[in-house]
């Protein structure tokens, strides 16, 4: 389980927040194996979705991130709800790459650096809010600060870090988000400059054993914070055999049909592994309770007119 607080200055400019999500990219390393760079860029997507998913205000609201640039890891998803509940997957999640000029794990390289970031926000309208932005560096931070400002209009900074050890176990992982409010003056974007100019890594100050509210003040050390509230997220995956019958039957009568010549069917969830089996009798009773429901509701409708 990880730890999440919330802050804000004592002048009412600026939120900040940072979270320590070791145990949830742990446990995503655990069901997925990924390579350490996979690893890392998974890491860095469920940290900052964990985050994102701490300002949901609605109990069923949720938000999915999609980071895809065209490099070798394909696609690279993380989920969150408003209770911190975080779950991702990395398409290919085994490929491995040499360390960038920097010495580090490469994970731009491994996202690719010619696509979009896109968040899918379900508030429970009718609509999800899809906002989408070039990628800036494939490194996440630097996305997720892109997205904030071209698409929420709010002056970000994001840090994010996962260390992984050389058996691919995870060391430590977190991230800390800064955002402005509206009654941020130009002092304040000039002190916040001030402050992270020289800070230390998200990992460097885990491992010297800060808390996340240890690393806020460290963060702003010019500014006097006060904390809001805290929470712990999780890696959770909420799949069941109920909902992937449920999914098996919105793809419709005549992939039923197909499925049903099949002695089983397999279906293995994404986020956790899970593997679901179905018999060809499964899928034939599926295919029955999806037409039956149908007639009830032609039943229904024919007797309203």
């Amino acid at each position: 389980m990880g730890h999440l607080v919330r802050c804000i200055s004592e002048d009412g400019t600026l939120l900040i927040m940072a979270c320590d999500t070791t145990d949830i990219v742990q446990r995503a390393y655990e069901i997925h194996l990924t390579s350490k760079v996979c690893t890392a860029a998974l890491g860095r997507l469920l940290t900052a979705a964990a985050m994102m998913g701490s300002m949901l205000k609605g109990k069923k609201d949720s938000l999915t991130l999609k980071i895809n640039g065209g490099g070798p890891a394909g696609s690279v998803v993380a989920v969150a709800d408003s209770s911190c509940h975080v779950k991702g997957y990395v398409v290919d999640g085994k490929i491995e790459l040499p360390l960038n000029g920097k010495g580090k794990l490469d994970v731009g390289g491994a996202v690719g650096r010619n696509g979009f970031l896109t968040i899918i926000k379900d508030l429970g309208l009718n609509e999800p809010y899809v906002g989408q932005v070039p990628i800036v560096s494939g490194e996440i931070a630097e996305d997720i600060t892109s997205y904030f400002a071209s698409s929420e209009q709010t002056p970000t900074v994001c840090g994010l870090g996962v260390l992984v050890a050389q058996d691919k176990s995870v060391i430590k992982a977190g991230g800390f988000l800064i955002q402005l409010l509206p009654s941020a003056l130009n002092d304040t974007i000039d002190k916040v400059e001030h402050d992270i100019e020289n800070i230390s890594s998200v990992t460097e100050m885990l491992t010297g054993g800060m808390s996340p509210y240890d690393i806020c003040k460290t963060v702003l050390p010019s500014f006097n914070i006060e904390q809001l509230d805290e929470s712990f997220p999780e890696y959770k995956c909420g799949c069941s055999r109920e909902r992937v019958m449920q999914a098996l039957t919105a793809a419709g009568k005549t992939e039923l049909l197909d499925m049903a010549n099949d002695e089983n069917t397999e279906v293995k969830c994404q986020f956790c592994d899970s593997i679901y089996n179905f018999s060809s009798k499964d899928i034939l009773d599926l295919l029955k309770s999806s037409s039956d429901t149908a007639d009830e509701n032609d039943s229904a409708n024919t007797s309203e007119q």
